[in-house]
């Protein structure tokens, strides 16, 4: 929300995540129930011209562009050897954690995380499931697909059970100024309604 409010492009609110994220770190509690809930965030942030994706693990993130294609996030750290921006620190904390030996190409995900990098696009996860669903449609998404996607209950994209999804939000952004932006948002705790 900060990111919205005081950036004009999709860099610049990277870049007030990324200083927020130094100055006062992330956390709390995800849950309302009293169980102790906490996971690191991810985000797309895209503007009528650029898209990124911000991934972070504590103060540690790493930022790509998105060039093209389909890109989504979710639940697990997604970047991998591309890395357009990254905290300062990031491959020296990894360096001294013994995370990563400082000589073979460093990929984000598989260093800060135990995901298989490899399986990423493969194996029955949410990511994978919403890879596929994109790809699906590559070329020829529109907002009425991505509110399908968003609805999907079979693939986990839209979860029930324990940890429900609460809403879902779909964009168009025209790259022509003189076209709106339009934003389609969820107004029930479920999606699929």
């Amino acid at each position: 929300r900060l990111g919205l409010e005081r950036a004009d492009t999709a860099e610049k609110a990277l870049s007030v995540i990324v200083d927020l994220l130094e100055k006062y770190g992330q956390g709390g509690n995800c849950m309302e129930s009293n169980m102790a809930f906490t996971y690191h965030n991810s985000f797309l942030i895209a503007d009528r011209k650029e898209a990124w994706v911000l991934e972070t693990s504590g103060k540690y993130w790493a930022a790509e562009k998105v060039e093209g294609g389909v890109r989504n996030i979710s639940n697990q750290l997604s970047i991998t050897t591309k890395i357009d921006r990254e905290h300062p620190g990031l491959k020296e904390y990894a360096k001294s954690n013994g995370w990563w030996d400082g000589e073979k190409e460093f990929d984000f995900a598989a260093t800060y995380s135990y995901v298989n990098t490899a399986r990423m696009t493969t194996s029955g996860g949410r990511y994978c499931e919403g890879y596929k669903l994109l790809n699906k449609h590559k070329g020829s998404i529109t907002s009425e697909i991505m509110m399908e996607i968003l609805r999907d209950k079979e693939s986990g994209i839209n979860m029930e059970g324990g940890f429900m999804t609460t809403g879902s939000m779909v964009s168009v952004l025209p790259q022509q100024p003189n076209l709106p932006c339009i934003h389609f948002f969820t107004g029930t705790p479920d999606p699929a309604r």
